[in-house]
């Protein structure tokens, strides 16, 4: 993972992406016990090119392509590692990756989006995988109630939150 994080941090030093957060499965890793996963997923912020109405994922692509990276399925496979570039659109996920924080993954320093936010996107997410992962971090215990409880009332992911709890 070491390559593949380090090709990341390329793009960005690059400024062909500017923030990004590892979340999902690699980023509960950083807090819980590995598990296994398929990919990385890198959420991050794309803007509008000047003069254009959409933002799109192409800069992204474009540059791992020319670097010699190419796409296996939807995932680049970069380093030897598939590889999901997502976008930070919906408010929550904007939220995580602004409140990312820098962590040292594989002897490399990367962005990880914090226990709450991976939190409340399986809440919101709501797929069996996420309700095992929800399990595992609530077991452990290290995440911040009252965080938690900020972010997931300020997405209205409340009612679901709280059904979570109450589930056996």
């Amino acid at each position: 993972m070491k390559s593949t994080l380090e090709v990341i941090n390329k793009m960005q030093a690059s400024g062909v992406i500017s923030r990004y957060a590892i979340g999902e499965a690699v980023g509960a890793i950083y807090y819980l016990e590995a598990i296994t996963t398929q990919d990385i997923d890198i959420f991050v912020s794309i803007k509008s090119p000047p003069g254009k109405l959409i933002a799109t994922l192409d800069p992204i692509y474009e540059y791992l392509k020319a670097s010699g990276y190419h796409f296996k399925g939807q995932h680049l496979q970069i380093e030897g590692w598939p590889v999901e570039f997502l976008p930070a659109e919906d408010p929550l996920c904007s939220d995580a990756l602004l409140s990312a924080i820098e962590v040292e993954m594989d002897g490399t320093k990367t962005w990880v989006m914090s226990q709450e936010h991976l939190i409340a996107i399986a809440i919101k997410t709501g797929r069996p995988k996420d309700f095992l992962r929800l399990q595992q971090f609530v077991s452990l215990g290290t995440f911040v109630e009252e965080y938690l409880r900020e972010i997931v009332n300020k997405h209205k992911l409340t009612s679901k939150w709280e059904e979570f709890k109450r589930t056996p």
